[in-house]
């Protein structure tokens, strides 16, 4: 049986970087082909290289130029660093092989839904025309991939959202909504890690720590995590809160 091998198209970014791209749509099975690399250069790391970084469709490598002319090869004379790059990452694409069979970590977020803590989750019922309930039910029943963390420190940026509960974001953005928060914006939820502006429907609060600096990884969640919404009470969301502390 042949083995499906990882296709990408690549692309010079500046000088020390290459973006290896797998598509261009949101999709579980382009994350999966993301990972797949990822897991790789996590464990082969290739001369010169220095970091990699996630995205929905792509995963952008950098390295450094002049470690990667060390590369003692034939083939590679009188080559840019880049087009190095390029045949190391085209060879190492050509062995891979997208199994699907990756096992991935289940996280489950305790969420204390409206009142204080949403104070749009009425919004968000009557937008899409539903009961309060309903939208708690709906959130909380799905099963949400971590496609990748970015734009604030921990925060997850999550595919698997139900298009019945979809929401617009805020006309004017909060200047400062609370760590903890879980909002809405269009066809995507998530939960803010830290302080920060922000324009998402705020529709509950978890008591988790998502950002944990002095922990390693700093990041609770990580890219190919799965994620579980599980609605808790005021009581419990301050019981948690103090087994923490």
């Amino acid at each position: 049986m042949m083995k499906n091998e990882l296709r990408a198209e690549m692309f010079p970014l500046g000088e020390s970087g290459i973006l290896i791209e797998f598509g261009k749509e949101i999709h579980p099975d382009i994350h999966r082909k993301i990972k797949t690399l990822a897991k790789y250069l996590d464990e082969y790391p290739f001369t010169g290289m220095t970091e990699y970084v996630l995205s929905f469709t792509s995963i952008t490598v950098f390295y450094n130029p002049i470690e990667v002319r060390k590369i003692k090869r034939d083939s590679e004379k009188g080559k840019l660093s880049y087009e190095i790059v390029e045949g190391i990452l085209e060879g190492i694409l050509s062995k891979l092989n997208d199994s699907g069979n990756t096992r991935a970590r289940v996280v489950e977020i305790p969420v204390c839904y409206g009142g204080d803590f949403g104070p749009d989750l009425e919004y968000v019922a009557e937008y899409n025309k539903i009961t309060v309930d309903e939208v708690i039910k709906i959130h909380s029943s799905a099963e949400y991939l971590v496609y990748m963390i970015g734009f604030a420190p921990g925060f997850p940026y999550l595919g698997g959202m139900s298009e019945k509960i979809e929401t617009p974001r805020r006309k004017t953005p909060r200047t400062l909504i609370p760590p903890g928060t879980v909002g809405i914006a269009g066809m995507q939820t998530g939960v803010y890690p830290i302080g920060t502006p922000g324009g998402w429907q705020l529709i509950g609060s978890t008591p988790l720590e998502l950002f944990r600096p002095n922990e390693c990884p700093p990041s609770l969640l990580q890219s190919g995590d799965i994620i579980r919404f599980c609605p808790i009470s005021f009581s419990e969301y301050e019981q948690y809160r103090r087994e923490q502390q």
